[in-house]
């Protein structure tokens, strides 16, 4: 893109298409980078739910990137524009990179709203229809340092026919022509990156089709949309991340939205994609649940973050189904949580996790996060929330130590053999 700094330097690509990089020259003054695979700050509004921006920042290695969404802000354009500033300024972001998306990853957007010339976001007012150019107007007054363009990804729905899917990917090239004109005469927009969006839904050749024409647009990077889970199997999300991304330029990062929880993203990155939405902590909040997944690849035994067969035994009892989460629904329990508001924790005075380093762990106990949820105390999201950002961040770094060591199959056999049996494992 035009004015983009955006350059990504890969260290090592594996035959398969998992790729360690760090992607350098992010913000205006092209002084952050993020490490790759990695993920980005989840928001609502720009604040992290729960989470004051003093309480944030207790915890370290916070990714350099902060999503903010359209579905939150375009309500809120006059007063932004009175303002002047930006979002960034307006939401107190400093010293962080802001990306716009078109939708929020962990709510799920009303279909049938996308038309040829406009797409629909959904704030608390209600629906709110965008042209391309009031779509830009809004980008103007938030003042990204990246946005995704807009796109129609109604075809995430399971059966949308070969027809359907096929208008998806023409619009959604269309839009970005749009898009990239109004982008180009925008003397506000000097220097942002503009990612193009693949779409295709779950037909191979579209998917194809698609990346390979959004290739050939000045465009900084990539999402790749309409693969959210409870949308496609993970083996098809597979083979269709990695035909998109044989499509795609070497240089450019891909970002995978909607997809959060571990196992899927451990098999996405070996696909080829490089960033995801770091929303799967506020979800695993909100259901009043703490991440307990073991990642630690280290040889050292007395390292090793949980003690696999307790951890193991504990969750089968907690999960309701000990099997497969149903496709069309994300909010239900992964067996990667435990669920503190089970009575057997109302005794349990361990941290959450052993080992870990977050202020939740190191100062209370699972009876106390019990009570908290039980009694429906507002501490219970706080300290759930910093344990479940914090876990999640040593995940990704554990993901880009096994690419960097060769243990990406280490890694694999542990994360997914938290899975439940939910994923094609290969013991």
């Amino acid at each position: 893109m035009a004015g983009s700094r955006m350059k990504l330097e890969l260290s090592r690509v594996l035959q398969g298409g998992g790729r360690l990089g760090v992607l350098r020259g992010l913000g205006r003054t092209g002084q952050h980078s993020l490490e790759l695979p990695g993920c980005l700050l989840y928001t609502h509004f720009g604040t992290v739910p729960h989470l004051t921006q003093d309480t944030l920042h207790t915890l370290s290695s916070l990714p350099s990137v902060t999503q903010v969404t359209l579905s939150n802000v375009a309500e809120h354009q006059e007063v932004l524009e009175d303002f002047t500033d930006g979002f960034g300024k307006f939401a107190g972001l400093h010293d962080t990179v802001l990306y716009c998306s078109l939708h929020d990853p962990a709510t799920v957007c009303p279909a049938g709203y996308t038309t040829n010339k406009t797409v629909s976001v959904w704030g608390s007012g209600g629906r709110i229809e965008l042209t391309a150019a009031k779509f830009m107007a809004l980008q103007k007054t938030i003042r990204p340092d990246w946005y995704q363009s807009m796109a129609d990804g109604e075809t995430w729905q399971v059966n949308t026919s070969r027809k359907r899917v096929r208008k998806s990917v023409d619009r959604t090239l269309a839009h970005l022509d749009e898009c990239l004109l109004l982008h180009e005469k925008s003397q506000e927009l000097e220097g942002v990156s503009v990612f193009g969006v693949v779409e295709g839904g779950d037909i191979l050749e579209e998917r194809v089709r698609s990346a390979r024409e959004t290739a050939k647009r000045p465009v900084a990077g990539f999402c790749l949309d309409g693969l959210q889970t409870g949308s496609v199997d993970q083996p098809l999300r597979t083979r269709l991340i990695a035909a998109a991304t044989k499509e795609l330029p070497e240089d450019k990062p891909r970002l995978l939205q909607g997809v959060g929880r571990p196992d899927e993203v451990l098999l996405s990155v070996e696909a080829g994609a490089d960033i995801f939405e770091g929303f799967f902590p506020f979800q695993v909040t909100e259901r009043g649940c703490a991440l307990c997944f073991d990642y630690d690849i280290s040889p050292d035994p007395e390292r090793a973050v949980l003690d696999p067969d307790e951890e193991k035994a504990e969750k089968a009892g907690d999960s309701p189904q000990n099997g497969d989460t149903p496709r069309a629904d994300q909010t239900q329990m992964t067996s990667f949580e435990m669920d503190l508001k089970d009575k057997r924790y109302q005794d349990d005075f361990r941290p959450l996790v052993e080992g870990c380093g977050c202020y939740c762990c190191k100062t209370h106990q699972r009876a106390y996060l019990h009570h908290l949820l039980v009694t429906n105390e507002l501490l219970a999201g706080v300290l759930l929330m910093i344990h479940n950002v914090a876990h999640y961040q040593g995940f990704f770094r554990a993901l880009r130590g096994a690419l960097a060591t060769d243990k990406l199959d280490v890694l694999k056999r542990r994360v997914l053999s938290d899975a439940g049996g939910r994923t094609e494992r290969k013991e």
